[in-house]
This record gives structure tokens, sequence and C-alpha cells, in this order.
């Protein structure tokens, strides 16, 4: 090859890949962040954190919760994970268990031990609060990028993160019977950290805001924010989470996550 060729080959490959990039429509460069993001989260195995859960009525009344969850990763398909709940009494050993899929419906079954038994959530009920919350069942699956379709809306100042640009996009769930027409994210451009989702009911209303903040970095790859605060704007209510701590790659194996680990949850 000719020195010439040598010195502007590569000029000529970034010059090609600026024009790609340019020539995105909104929907691909949607789903390009959305995998780019996917990917650099990949690899963590598992998570157990212990969190505190305040739940606040319009009038500013407080109840407080205390649990716990575990997040196994599932290679070729979503997340397996379990919410265990230890305070107070009258919810003590309530527990969750969610087997996200990539395609098709995610399976979730709660535990109820004043019942002693466990029972399905349908897919129809997946738009129920999680325990009174204003969390949403739906809200606990991990979010594969195959659960959606995906939109580039513009790129903004991250909200209360004036440091960082973020993307802001627009995600349509596949799933017909999510509570959801849409969620608008505000995502990072530099770690794909998450700040902000707004939430769209089934009549294309604004119905919830979830805040992210206190991100902290584990094993220098993995992101967790350490505060979350739900509000729900028909009813003024609000669910705040406050994550006390998190452990990654603490050896969970699949046998922790069937229905019988409910019953044994503590």
């Amino acid at each position: 090859m000719k020195t010439y060729f040598k010195i502007f080959l590569p000029i000529v490959i970034f010059l090609n890949m600026v024009v790609s990039v340019m020539a995105e429509t909104p929907e691909e460069k949607g789903l390009r962040i959305a995998t780019e993001a996917d990917l650099d989260g990949k690899g963590f195995k598992d998570i157990i954190q212990d969190m505190e859960m305040i739940l606040r009525n319009a009038q500013g009344e407080e109840s407080i919760r205390m649990f716990n969850s575990k997040t196994l990763e599932v290679d070729g398909d979503g997340d397996k994970s379990i919410f265990i709940f230890q305070h107070p009494r009258d919810v003590e050993g309530t527990a969750v268990l969610t087997y996200t899929h990539k395609v098709g419906p995610d399976d979730q079954w709660l535990y109820l031990p004043a019942l002693k038994r466990v029972k399905r959530i349908s897919s129809d009920n997946k738009s129920g609060s999680f325990v009174g919350s204003e969390f949403a069942y739906e809200d606990l699956s991990s979010q594969e990028i195959e659960k959606y379709t995906y939109k580039w809306i513009e790129d903004v100042v991250c909200p209360g993160f004036e440091e960082e640009t973020c993307y802001v996009t627009e995600d349509y769930p596949v799933d017909k019977s999510s509570g959801y027409t849409r969620r608008v994210v505000w995502m990072d451009q530099n770690e794909y950290r998450i700040w902000k989702i707004d939430y769209y009911d089934r009549k294309n209303d604004l119905l919830k805001t979830l805040v992210f903040s206190d991100y902290k970095l584990y094993l220098d790859q993995y992101w967790s924010a350490h505060s979350l605060k739900m509000v729900n704007h028909n009813t003024g209510k609000e669910t705040d989470i406050s994550v006390k701590e998190i452990l990654y790659q603490t050896g969970l194996k699949d046998s922790d996550f069937n229905r019988q680990s409910l019953k044994r949850a503590r």
C-alpha cells in the first residue's frame, strides 16, 4: 500500500463512521444506545442489596419497610431476582420471585407468609402495586433490551447532574399487558447511568417519575444508585428507596431462585 493511502485510510474510516452515525434514524440511535448500555452492564454475575423503603402518602405521612434483594445474571435470558421483606411485622417474610425473559412475559411469584402459600402473579396484574408502594411488579424485572422498541429524542444536560450530558430516549413496551405506553429515559453518555424515568400510562398521560441519585462505583466497572424516588403524579404518593449495602459476586446459585426459596426466605 502506498504511503499516502496508509496516512489517509484511518481518516477515511473515521469519516465513514461519523457519516454512518449521522445517518441513523431516531429509532436506530435509540436501539444503539440501549444496546451499548446493556453491554456495559454485563458480567456482574450476582448482587445482594439491603434496602430501606419509605412509603409517603399525599399528606406526608410515612411508613418504613426494610427488605433485601438478590439478583442472578442469567446467560441467554433475563436476570432472576428475589425481594424479601424483613420489617415491619405485617410484611415480614413476604417475598417476590421474578424470572425476567428477553422474549415473552416474565414469570413472577408472590409468597404471603400469613397464608403460607406461593401465588403466581398473572401478566394482567404486572401493573399492580408492589406491596403498597408506587413501584409496579413489572418495575422489578430486569430491563432487557428486547422488551422495548426505542427512539432517541435529544441530548440534554442530565437532570440534577449538570456535569454530564444525557441521551433522552423513548422506550415502548413490547408486552401488550404492560401498564405503560412508553417510558422517557435520561441516561448519561459517559457511564450509561440512568438519572430519570417518566412513565406514561395506557392513556399516554404522565403517571410516575423515578429519579436516581447517589451513584457509587463497584468493581471499577458497575455503577449503582443508592437513592431512588418514585413519585405518582395522580395520587401525590411517593416511595423512596435507600440502598444501605451492595455486595457483588457473592456466589449466588440458580437454586437460590426457585419457588421453594420463597418459603425459606429470611
